[in-house]
C-alpha cells in the first residue's frame, strides 16, 4: 500500500503561515485525502480538519473555513495543507491518510496504519 510522509510543521506565532506537505510513496491520483488534528480516531471517521477529493472537491472543518487551504499536485503525489492565520487553538499533530467520502463527509480512513504526523505549534 501506499505510504504517507508528513512535514512542514513548526512554531509560529498567532496569525502566521505554515505549509504541511504530505507526500505519498505512490500515485495517488484516484485517492481522496485528508488531514487530521492532534490524534485522531483509528478509524479516521471523525478528526479531519480538511479533505480534497481526487477530483479536487474541498471541505473543511467549520473552525479552519477561510484560514486552511488543501491542494493537491498529483504530478508530484503530494497533498498540501495550506495554513494562515493561525490561532493557539490550531496546535496539534496533523496527520494525512487516504480516505473514503461520500456525499455526507469522511467515512473513514483507508491505510492501515497512520505515519508519525508533523507537529504544529502556535504561541500567542
Amino acid at each position: 500500500q501506499v505510504q504517507l510522509v508528513e512535514s512542514g510543521g513548526g512554531l509560529v506565532q498567532t496569525g502566521g503561515s505554515l505549509r504541511l506537505s504530505c507526500a505519498a510513496s505512490g500515485s495517488i491520483r484516484l485517492n481522496d485525502i485528508a488531514w487530521y488534528r492532534s490524534g485522531p480516531r483509528k478509524d479516521g471517521a471523525s478528526g479531519a480538519v480538511a479533505s480534497i477529493t481526487s477530483s479536487g472537491r474541498t471541505n473543511y472543518e467549520e473552525s479552519v473555513k477561510g484560514r486552511f487551504t488543501i491542494s493537491r499536485d498529483d504530478a508530484k503525489n503530494t497533498v498540501y495543507l495550506e495554513m494562515s492565520d493561525l490561532k493557539v487553538e490550531d496546535t496539534g499533530a496533523y496527520y494525512c491518510n487516504v480516505v473514503r467520502i461520500s456525499d455526507d463527509g469522511i467515512i473513514g480512513a483507508v491505510l492501515n496504519s497512520w505515519g508519525r504526523g508533523t507537529q504544529v505549534t502556535v504561541v500567542f
